[in-house]
């Protein structure tokens, strides 16, 4: 049997990071060797979740312990907050230049440096690597990810809308001017970080919109609209926080161009998809839940036909913490490294 790949977490005490662990956990082609965590560093990956005690893991560390060159990884996930993972990968790649990176933070996902320093406050650190990466989104940019050095997971609630929006964009069957995006997250989008707005009495029993108007992913979306269109495209996009664990919710309102009905749409998405391990279309008219992909990779998508003409209800469903974070990372790892893209990441849905 061939030698197992060395792989590398930064940042494995979040919630991506801790879902990377349980995925990797059972993957055939890869070893664990590295897992850092800077206010966690010294402590066992069981002591931070006590679910990992039975496993044989490495021990927590800090980032500025590591020494790239003597660690010889295949790959690294990066899972540390934007601008910060900007420093850490320049100096990764520069002491590494062969390890490979699948980057789950927003840092190398905008393309256009000044759409960066727009939505995130300050100038690119890195735009050496930026201009370098490519966007992760497999279903879509497949044949570029395999060859790439550095590859930037798209969002949860980016990946959701995209999947089944790009390829009726790309086919020019909606209107790129009327595409409203009405999409909820589970509490675990939010990170693991303590924060009061987020304690149980303060987002049990309702649930609420936020960044109305503002919210960076914006950005995110716009630019892979506008490159399948071939024009500029402005979506109207609405996050809400909902007192669940894990999922996002899209429920996406389009109007067909030129006559192109609800049922000529589901019939792009079906062909589109019909191959693919990890997006399934549902029949006509049915719509997914969100329970129906909680822990796999799977991206669950639906069609229906409003009650007014011309327009189609698409409503999209994946799990945040896998399909829209460390289980497409795993997916494109899987690219890079050359593995059978489905390995470690084929499991059903948890139900009930």
């Amino acid at each position: 049997m061939s030698t197992k790949k060395k792989i590398g977490i930064l940042g494995a005490s979040g919630y991506t990071g801790a879902e990377l662990v349980r995925l990797l956990l059972r993957h055939p082609r890869v070893g664990l060797t590295l897992l850092t965590a800077d206010r966690r560093a010294g402590q066992l990956m069981g002591d931070v979740f006590p679910q990992f005690a039975p496993y044989e893991l490495p021990r927590l560390v800090s980032i500025a312990d590591v020494d790239w060159a003597k660690a010889d990884l295949d790959l690294v996930f990066c899972g540390l907050p934007h601008a910060t993972t900007q420093t850490v990968l320049k100096d990764l790649l520069a002491k590494a230049p062969a390890t490979k990176v699948v980057d789950l933070s927003a840092d190398f996902r905008l393309t256009d440096p000044k759409a960066y320093a727009k939505w995130y406050g300050h100038e690119h650190h890195a735009l050496e690597l930026q201009s370098e990466a490519v966007y992760g989104l497999v279903e879509i940019y497949r044949r570029d990810i395999r060859k790439a050095r550095l590859v930037a997971n798209p969002g949860c609630y980016t990946t959701t809308a995209q999947l089944p929006l790009i390829p009726l964009l790309k086919a020019k069957a909606i209107e790129p001017d009327e595409i409203v995006i009405d999409a909820k997250s589970g509490m675990t989008g939010a990170g693991r970080a303590a924060k009061e707005e987020m304690l149980f009495s303060e987002v049990s029993e309702g649930f609420h919109a936020y960044g109305v108007g503002h919210h960076r992913h914006m950005a995110e979306l716009d630019q892979e609209f506008s490159k399948a269109a071939g024009k500029d495209v402005v979506v109207s996009f609405t996050p809400h926080l909902v007192p669940m664990n894990r999922g996002i919710f899209a429920t996406i309102y389009v109007r067909g161009r030129r006559g192109r009905t609800a049922q000529e749409l589901h019939a792009i998405l079906t062909e589109q998809y019909a191959k693919e391990p990890f997006v399934y279309v549902l029949p006509f008219g049915k719509t997914p839940q969100s329970r129906h992909v909680r822990g796999s990779n799977m991206t669950f998508i639906g069609v229906a036909a409003d009650r007014i003409e011309g327009r189609a209800i698409i409503v999209s469903t994946l799990d945040n913490l896998t399909k829209g974070a460390s289980g497409q990372a795993v997916q494109n790892m899987n690219l890079m490294l050359g593995f059978a893209e489905t390995l470690g990441i084929d499991q059903p849905a948890m139900f009930p």
